[in-house]
């Protein structure tokens, strides 16, 4: 199982994100990191574990209210032995060339509409496609959910509202999706609280799962992190 810390941005620091109520985040200060300067918190993740990616939430660009290109480009060269996945909202091929090769696109279907989605083809398999929900409803263009042809290789499956809600991950949806594509990777974001929940995700096929809360509360801690890289999971058949 591989852990991929998440680091909301907002107004220009890291928040707490809690139930995808982006209006009432606020800075995070925590026994992991009592500062909600990004590079403070890259840190502080990296104190836990030697983390090799993380994803980066750019709020204001996803709601429309501006950006942090300028920050995000700092992080970029300042980390260059780390890769960041960025969801800045809605994207166009090319908007971003000449990036860093640390940086990999995160396109989320709440930033499209089902008219914009052409576009996304043109990034052939290179981005990660996030399948983003509230709690059952699927966000923004529908077609995405239900169209595998404009899928990458890697999708994460997003339900807002079980983030920082401590309620533990949507496994009846992601292991719905594991069975129905077998050939995709997905990724789990929402709602991991502890250990017991990135095993009960890896017993359904989930490889890599977003985690925030639980490395800021110390639920999930660098042991737990440790036995969970070296921890192995049954295939198909139920054996090892």
């Amino acid at each position: 199982m591989e852990i991929i810390p998440v680091i909301d941005l907002k107004d220009g620091v890291v928040v707490h994100a809690r139930q995808g109520r982006r209006d009432q985040y606020q800075p995070i200060s925590t026994g992991l990191c009592n500062s909600s300067d990004v590079d403070s918190v890259i840190r502080a993740f990296l104190s836990l574990h030697d983390f090799s990616t993380f994803y980066i939430a750019d709020l204001n660009a996803i709601t429309r209210q501006g950006d942090h290109e300028p920050l995000i480009q700092g992080v970029l060269s300042r980390f260059p032995e780390l890769t960041f996945w960025v969801d800045s909202g809605y994207q166009r091929y090319g908007q971003h060339k000449g990036r860093p090769d640390n940086y990999m696109s995160v396109l989320g279907s709440e930033s499209f509409h089902d008219e914009t989605t052409g576009g996304i083809k043109a990034f052939g398999n290179n981005f990660i496609l996030s399948l983003d929900y509230s709690l059952t409803d699927a966000l923004g263009a529908k077609s995405l959910f239900n169209n595998p042809d404009l899928w990458p290789d890697h999708i994460i499956i997003m339900t807002l509202a079980r983030v920082g809600s401590h309620s533990g991950p949507d496994l009846d949806k992601l292991a719905g999706f594991c069975r129905q594509y077998p050939d995709k990777n997905f990724i789990a974001a929402g709602g991991v609280r502890n250990k017991q929940d990135l095993i009960d995700l890896g017993e359904i096929g989930i490889k890599q799962a977003l985690v925030a809360s639980a490395l800021h509360s110390g639920h999930l801690n660098a042991d737990d992190i440790n036995n969970l890289q070296t921890k192995k999971y049954p295939d198909e058949s139920g054996y090892f």
